[in-house]
């Protein structure tokens, strides 16, 4: 991991008895990043440093990831709903004193920025997502290419305990298996990074966390959804959204237009990488993320 990241002091927080892990650095706009699936907040460490000379970076472990807590499950996959989620976000950056700020957000992470952005508008300024289209239409529109580069959405759902029980035989495995399963193979991956996901995913109850994750995005994140669909609310923020050319959301979905129907302000484009854009074209990313962000108002400000 880049030493300067390394440098960011850690933090953690606790809301509702779950602990929320992260690390904080620099100075200016507050900026929030949130990581994805089975990642952590490392995903980070080859663009955090640059844009720490901007922005105060706030990098959280998502709940049931790296070194968060691990509520147990229950009936309604309420406890890792992106509902509750995004409160842990909110609460990072409370607790650091921003009660507005810039979120870029990663596959997982960028569930959780949607859902942050609907429930939260007054908290989100702008946000840039990566490598996502939104939940809902993604289902809604599932396609046989996408079923298979994506199987895991529909492994993880399965009725307990076989999904977490067949990860935690050998949680490294599954690590290496989904992220060394896509465009570029294990190559991007830092070895010491590599290792930082490895350790997590070793962690008691990770297995039930990732399960529970994605059995609340086929469930009660999709009530949630829906709910706003009905009432006609739409993302009022500037959105940008990137994805990476040779990845399988950029082939399945019309990434702009499904999430023009959700939000009233969207741009992006295709990055010349795969899914994992901070680690595959972290270049592209910091301009493009030191573009968008370049009107973000200090800590205070008012809107």
């Amino acid at each position: 991991m880049t030493a300067s990241f390394l440098s960011f002091p850690t933090f953690d927080i606790e809301r509702d008895g779950v602990r929320i892990h992260g690390r904080i650095g620099g100075t200016g706009a507050p900026l929030l990043l949130l990581h994805g699936h089975p990642q952590t907040h490392a995903i980070w460490h080859r663009v955090a440093p640059q844009l720490a000379e901007q922005f105060t970076v706030v990098a959280v472990d998502l709940r049931g990831y790296g070194d968060s807590g691990r509520p147990a499950a229950d009936a309604e996959h309420a406890a890792y709903s992106k509902r509750e989620m995004a409160l842990d976000a909110l609460a990072a950056m409370r607790h650091h004193g921003f009660e507005r700020f810039g979120v870029l957000a990663h596959d997982r992470g960028a569930r959780v920025a949607h859902r942050l952005s609907a429930d939260h508008a007054a908290a989100v300024e702008r946000m840039l997502l990566l490598d996502i289209a939104p939940t809902l239409a993604m289902y809604e529109n599932t396609s046989e290419a996408f079923a298979k580069a994506y199987w895991h959405w529909f492994f993880l759902i399965q009725l307990p305990p076989l999904p977490e029980a067949l990860i935690a035989s050998d949680p490294v495995r599954y690590v290496r298996s989904v992220m060394g399963g896509r465009h570029a193979g294990l190559a991007p991956f830092a070895p010491e990074v590599l290792a930082e996901y490895e350790r997590c995913a070793v962690i008691p109850g990770t297995a039930e966390s990732i399960c529970e994750d994605y059995r609340a995005s086929a469930t009660i994140d999709l009530v949630h959804d829906r709910a706003d669909i009905a009432a006609g609310r739409k993302l009022a923020q500037p959105l940008r959204v990137l994805w990476g050319e040779h990845g399988a959301v950029g082939k399945c979905f019309d990434v702009l237009a499904l999430w023009r129907a959700c939000a009233g302000d969207v741009s992006g484009r295709a990055l010349p990488c795969g899914h994992y854009v901070p680690e595959e074209a972290p270049g592209e990313l910091l301009a493009e993320a030191l573009a968008f962000f370049s009107s973000l108002q200090p800590a205070g400000a008012t809107p």
